[in-house]
């Protein structure tokens, strides 16, 4: 039987929200289970391929434990998930284009494109969706 589909809305820029949605992702997709995230909202701003490190994210109640024990940066993770298993992350179109983003602002090689809202809730329908 083949797994059920994880589908991850991204809104928030914390790291915290992030971490968890990047472990989540990966974890899934090296499980082979297929996973598709939807970044959106402040969330986008983690992905600008102009900013690095803590730069990309915003506090959360548990960021300084992450940056303590050197957890690692979310945006690698989601990274590791697309190159080691079955992972789509697609752009929010609305976001992008509230904030006059091109693609190429957007790290390399992790994003499949922009989609609508609409569309990505009309294909989560088939799966799990998680919002964070």
């Amino acid at each position: 039987m083949a797994a059920q589909p994880l589908y991850i809305l991204l809104c928030s820029q914390e790291r915290d929200k992030l971490q968890m949605g990047s472990m989540l992702a990966s974890i899934a997709a090296v499980s082979e289970r297929p996973v598709h995230v939807f970044v959106s909202m402040g969330a986008i701003k983690a992905f600008d391929k102009t900013l690095s490190g803590a730069a990309r994210y915003t506090q959360g109640p548990f960021t300084a434990e992450l940056t303590d024990k050197k957890a690692p940066d979310p945006v690698d993770l989601f990274g590791q998930g697309k190159m080691l298993g079955e992972m789509t992350v697609h752009a929010c179109s609305m976001v992008m284009d509230v904030l006059g983003w091109e693609e190429d602002r957007l790290t390399e090689d992790l994003f499949d494109g922009q989609m609508g809202l609409t569309k990505f809730l009309s294909d989560a329908e088939t799966g799990q969706l998680i919002s964070l």
